[in-house]
């Protein structure tokens, strides 16, 4: 089994040959492209995508490799997953060859090599450089070419930084180098994410606000801030996609993403100090610009300082950069329970709303929305361990009136107003339990 870690790009369309410009100034050992066929399998029931699994044939230059992928974690563009490679004779799956522990009761299900068939291929051209950065080697691959299922296809344009041998630092670092040419942006969905999009139909992607931030059992308050973050971060790039390819409306998405970001960093406020986000939130303000100056989506994006921002925000997030300003004191609540912070600070916002919304604002209502929108976010974030039922029903009338104020339903206004209000609290501790 190796570990595969690599960070994914998409590339400007009209800067392909002036970033392999910048490659090939770079000390790097150069291979010219050669043409890469892969086919990706799935059951009729998708068992393997149910089980976060990815399965593939490559064909390259009559050499076959047939690759399992399990879960793993994706951060922004990085991707970190356990991969089985085996070497075939000929394009035909060989699920026999694949070591008992890839699958989850240690034995391969009855009948699944039967079951499994061809779902989508992509057909692309890789050119690549091997590079010594840091302590380590990485590949740069440039791959363009299509993604195809059935009727649907979809162009690949994109830089893929594969960590060989070293740390996973060096690969951000390189990235962030890259960055600079503004030809790039992160690229979340990997090509097997988006042959499975073709296979399905390549229906419209959906605008999805944000939601409760769902919890593991008995998680603590470090295991909530990093996975509020990397919701944030997977939220941002979803829509960014989806304001690329022409949904407006998910712009607004990208700016609440923004903006959740800000929330979790003051959440978490008195356990992290300001001073181990002083660089993410420099950056966030500079896209925060971007995004008010009316720029097209095509330029907020590919913008140098978007590029480079997000690449602080998933180094940080992987790395942990805020450790290394953390006391014993700082470190002691990190590893406490999560539910205790989560009763404390939901009675904090909802007697904030109850505060700012007491009475009738008049023509005012439209000043408070930014405290409305950040006292709703931080609930989302913090409501993850109560009956979701309960919490969202709390929540609906709070995004009710924050809807009517955006809208001036007037009247609108007044009813969620009251009936915020009047809900009884979902958590514990809240002093009406």
């Amino acid at each position: 089994m190796a570990q595969e870690i690599e960070l994914k790009f998409i590339i400007d369309d009209a800067g392909v040959e002036a970033l392999r410009d910048h490659l090939h100034s770079l000390n790097a050992e150069h291979t010219p492209p050669a043409k890469l066929l892969n086919i990706y399998y799935e059951t009729a029931d998708n068992w393997l995508r149910r089980h976060d699994m990815g399965l593939r044939i490559r064909g390259d230059n009559g050499r076959y490799e047939m690759t399992l992928k399990t879960a793993g974690r994706t951060v922004g563009g990085l991707h970190q997953r356990p991969e089985y490679n085996i070497d075939i004779s000929s394009p035909e799956l060989a699920l026999d060859q694949l070591p008992l522990e890839v699958w989850p009761d240690g034995v391969m299900p009855e009948g699944l090599a039967e079951q499994v068939h061809p779902l989508f291929s992509t057909d692309f051209n890789r050119e690549k450089w091997v590079v010594n950065h840091g302590k380590s080697q990485i590949e740069i691959a440039l791959d363009q070419g299509e993604v195809k299922a059935g009727e649907h296809q979809e162009a690949i344009c994109e830089l893929e930084l594969e960590l060989l041998s070293g740390e996973t630092a060096d690969v951000l670092a390189l990235a962030q180098q890259l960055a600079q040419t503004g030809l790039l942006r992160q690229g979340s969905l990997s090509k097997a994410a988006r042959g499975y999009h073709l296979a399905q139909g390549n229906l419209e992607r959906e605008i999805k606000p944000l939601t409760i931030l769902a919890l593991p059992p008995k998680a603590t308050v470090g295991q909530a801030f990093e996975a509020a973050l990397e919701s944030a971060l997977a939220h941002w790039q979803y829509h960014e996609e989806l304001w690329l390819r022409g949904k407006k409306k998910a712009k607004t998405e990208v700016v609440n993403a923004l903006g959740l970001v800000r929330h979790i960093l003051t959440l978490f406020g008195g356990i992290v100090p300001r001073k181990a986000s002083a660089q993410l939130r420099d950056g966030l303000t500079q896209v925060d610009a971007l995004m008010a100056s009316g720029n097209s989506a095509h330029d907020a994006v590919f913008c140098r300082e978007t590029a480079l921002t997000k690449l602080a925000f998933t180094e940080w997030l992987v790395t942990r950069g805020w450790q290394p300003f953390l006391d014993a004191k700082a470190e002691a609540k990190m590893a406490d329970s999560f539910k205790r912070f989560a009763d404390t600070h939901l009675s904090r916002q909802a007697a904030e709303l109850r505060t700012t919304f007491a009475y009738p604002l008049g023509d005012s209502y439209a000043d408070q929305l930014p405290r409305l929108t950040r006292d709703i976010n931080t609930v989302q974030v913090l409501a993850g361990y109560y009956d979701a039922e309960k919490a969202e029903r709390w929540l609906a009338n709070w995004q009710g009136l924050r809807h009517a104020i955006e809208t001036r339903q007037h009247i609108e206004i007044e009813h969620y107003r009251n009936e915020a209000l009047a809900v009884e609290p979902f958590w514990l501790h809240s002093g009406k339990r």
